[in-house]
């Protein structure tokens, strides 16, 4: 059963303890509010102003399980906040674990900081939560795929498009790389688990994924240097740098050029591209 009241109470607690910079907005020179404002979270949470004002004040419907999780992750909630949300709307709190994709408060704050540069959060599938706009405009919006497509290995052999951004040289070990990483984490996950789901899919859909499964290799890791094709600025070498929640399983990737180069140069290029995009 919905606890109305405290439900009303601890969001609104939450939303009062944050301020602009400790989700990546600007603070503006006028602001008298103590913490964040209303629609600012309302954007955070992916809903309307009017709905979450509502759940402050006690009125409104019983928020589903989508929507609590939105105002979880738009509120920066730890794993406990977030199972106490739950727990507040009447609903029983999602798993925890490698399933999970709540992403913790710390990454996003990291990610928040990283505006100027491309990065993202994904899961161990390669399944894109939360991109910067620089990430957007290197790869596209990879949050907007659903099902199986959400992950990148999954697409990489279903979808032709998605090989139209990497250089023509490395699909060769793209492919062996997505094909060694999900039999790694379907092996650790178990023959229940969502990569063991995938991994079935894949063999039945395609003939190149089958080949390259049952060489059965592992241990084949992404390389320091990524090559990209954009189509707006061409050619990029690209480090990868990596940074591992453990709890969660979620990978924060952040794609850097050496200052000088011409990976640099069209590196901020593109963020000219991507603030025109925003406009």
């Amino acid at each position: 059963m919905i606890d109305r009241a405290g439900l009303a109470e601890f969001v609104r607690q939450r939303r009062e303890s944050l301020q602009p910079e400790d989700v990546g907005l600007p603070r503006g020179q006028r602001r008298r509010t103590s913490g964040l404002r209303r629609e600012e979270v309302a954007v955070l949470c992916h809903m309307s102003t009017d709905y979450y004002a509502r759940l402050e004040q006690e009125r409104g419907p019983q928020p589903s399980e989508q929507m609590i999780a939105s105002i979880a992750q738009g509120l920066h909630l730890s794993l406990d906040e977030r199972d106490h949300l739950f727990r507040l709307a009447g609903h029983t709190p999602p798993a925890r674990g490698s399933d999970s994709e709540h992403i913790s408060p710390g990454m996003l704050r990291i990610l928040d900081r990283l505006r100027d540069t491309p990065a993202e959060i994904v899961t161990e599938l390669g399944e894109t939560l939360r991109q910067t706009p620089l990430g957007i405009a290197l790869t596209g919006d990879t949050t907007r795929h659903t099902g199986p497509a959400r992950s990148i290995g999954y697409r990489w052999f279903t979808d032709p498009a998605e090989r139209e951004r990497y250089a023509p040289e490395d699909h060769p070990f793209l492919s062996r790389m997505f094909v060694s990483g999900l039999r790694e984490v379907a092996t650790r996950r178990g023959p229940d688990s969502r990569a063991a789901h995938y991994a079935d899919l894949l063999l039945a859909e395609c003939e190149e994924f089958r080949t390259l499964w049952h060489t059965h290799e592992v241990g084949v890791h992404p390389r320091d240097v990524k090559r990209f094709r954009h189509p707006e600025v061409g050619a990029m070498e690209l480090h990868c740098q990596t940074l591992l929640d453990p709890e969660q399983s979620h990978l924060l990737l952040v794609y850097t050029a050496t200052p000088g180069s011409e990976s640099y140069e069209k590196l901020q290029l593109l963020s000219v591209v991507s603030t025109e995009m925003l406009r």
